[in-house]
């Protein structure tokens, strides 16, 4: 009797044990939810295609200075014009390239008379635009950045040169503003038949800007 007593209350244990178990499993397991995913800020880059608007004063210097019936006062006025570029940023380096296209309100305009018998023999008059392709290349403090830029100029029928450099600063991930100053030297292409012209004409620049930068988050 009592074998079979022991025997029926061992029974009676395993299999409460085997339902607490099996309950227990069914039971939602408490753990900490998961950690929420914050996505990274993007790092501003200056990496991208651009265009923008300029705005400022130039000044030319002529070389007329061999020859006393031409003015030979430096003059000066307004530029204004466009530009297009491209930048590509390799850590705190900046490469790109740019070109543009511009008003300038400057320069001299008049008659000369060679042989001194009257009438004028002929007019010189300087152009009133030019433009320049120029490769840019400088280093980034974040949003600033400080350059140096040259590269070839033009204007009618001249060609040359222009050095300068600038600062620009993105004041939103697609805007920066920029202000710039230049060199530049022109060689007239045609071909004089007096002596005392060389029809080289230098000026400088300094303009203000504001740029659309493309492809940028």
């Amino acid at each position: 009797m009592k074998t079979l007593l022991l025997g029926l209350l061992t029974a009676t244990a395993i299999t409460t044990a085997g339902i607490s178990a099996a309950s227990a499993a069914d039971l939602p397991m408490r753990s900490a939810p998961p950690a929420p995913i914050i996505a990274a800020a993007p790092i501003f880059t200056w990496t991208g295609f651009y265009v923008g608007v300029n705005a400022g004063y130039g000044w030319s210097n002529d070389d007329f200075d061999a020859i006393d019936f031409a003015d030979d006062e430096d003059d000066g006025g307004f530029v204004g014009g466009a530009q297009v570029g491209y930048n590509y940023q390799i850590g705190s380096f900046v490469v790109g390239l740019e070109g543009d296209i511009q008003y300038a309100d400057f320069g001299r305009e008049g008659a000369f008379d060679i042989d001194g018998d009257g009438p004028d023999d002929g007019v010189f008059e300087s152009s009133d635009w030019f433009g320049t392709v120029r490769a840019r290349a400088g280093v980034a403090f974040d949003r600033a950045l400080i350059y140096a830029t040259g590269g070839f100029a033009f204007a009618d029928d001249s060609t040359g040169w222009t050095v300068g450099g600038g600062l620009e600063y993105a004041f939103t991930n697609n805007l920066s503003a920029k202000i710039e100053g230049l060199y530049v030297n022109l060689e007239n292409d045609d071909d004089f038949d007096f002596d005392g012209f060389d029809g080289e004409t230098d000026f400088g620049v300094i303009r203000a800007g504001l740029n659309f930068r493309f492809g940028t988050y």
